[in-house]
């Protein structure tokens, strides 16, 4: 059996209903979006069911979108088939308020060390993680740098020319 997006979804929609949504496909690739109380079970099924069997964690990371009140933080998940050679996206949203999203380290290893470093760049607390701490940035960092909120120029430079960048005058000439 091929395993086609149609099929996926339709497997999806029988077990979990309505409560998956923005479903489309883009480059060959499912994408969809679960709630995040629902993102281990959604996972769970993805992985063991015997016809889906999406058992690899390609990738997770998450986006800051500043504008969507409620749903500033999009958690996104690769899936990977390695039989049918079929990939899956999932995303899950929460708030920068609330940012906890339960962790998908007893399902998939390779989430350790990805879920550690999207909590260290996006604050995104994956609740029931073994050992959830900063893996690259200093542990005083009280922000998160890849949040849009994030500046994106040091404001304690003294030592750059604000003429290059657009800003005014030069000290100086």
């Amino acid at each position: 059996m091929s395993l086609t997006s149609d099929y996926i979804k339709q497997r999806l929609t029988d077990k979990f209903g309505e409560s998956i949504s923005q479903v489309e496909e883009s480059f060959g690739v499912l994408a969809f979006t679960a709630p995040k109380d629902l993102n281990l079970k959604v996972m769970q099924f993805l992985y063991d069911d015997e016809e889906l069997q999406f058992r690899f964690l390609t990738d997770l990371t998450a986006v800051h979108y500043p504008d969507r009140t409620g749903e500033e933080l999009a958690v996104v998940y690769h899936l990977y088939n390695f039989k049918e050679r079929v990939r899956l996206r999932l995303k899950v949203y929460t708030s920068v308020e609330d940012p906890r999203v339960f962790t998908a380290t007893r399902l998939y290893e390779s989430a350790n060390w990805m879920e550690r470093e999207t909590y260290d760049f996006f604050g995104v607390n994956f609740v029931g993680h073994p050992n959830l701490k900063r893996i690259l940035n200093v542990d005083e960092m009280t922000y998160f740098p890849m949040r849009k909120e994030f500046p994106l120029e040091d404001q304690t430079r003294t030592d750059k020319d604000d003429e290059m960048f657009g800003r005014g005058g030069h000290i100086g000439i």
